[in-house]
């Protein structure tokens, strides 16, 4: 049985994905696990997410899992269940099963996100 797990940032994919979710522009992502490492079973993944000036993640729902998303660096608006929040680095969000959310960049410097997914399954 394995018991614990190492994963350099080398072996990380990354990459730009534009319209997240129907948002603006294209955010950069590096995904630091996802649910083929080992102990993935609950952890959907774990994204290090860079969100440019004027990007955006679109207003989308979730059913099976959690979403977490703590602010690493930057300012941007979450929208959660229809309401617009400001968020700050040292924030973090949480979207349970049936909440919706997205998270824009409205600001001049880039918005820095740490995204958790775990399934509640």
């Amino acid at each position: 049985m394995q018991t614990t797990f190492l994963k350099n940032k080398g072996t990380m994919p990354c990459n730009d994905l534009e319209r997240c979710h129907g948002g603006n522009g294209a955010i950069h992502w590096l995904g630091v696990l996802d649910g083929n490492d080992p102990g993935g079973k609950r952890v959907h993944f774990i994204h290090d997410d860079v969100l440019p000036p004027n990007s955006s993640i679109g207003v989308h729902k979730h059913t099976g899992d959690q979403e977490y998303y703590y602010i690493v660096s930057g300012c941007g608006v979450m929208t959660l269940d229809g309401r617009e929040h400001k968020v700050t680095a040292g924030d973090i969000t949480i979207v349970f099963p049936g909440g919706t959310h997205g998270l824009a960049n409205r600001s001049d410097e880039d918005l820095r996100v740490i995204v958790t997914s775990v399934s509640v399954e």
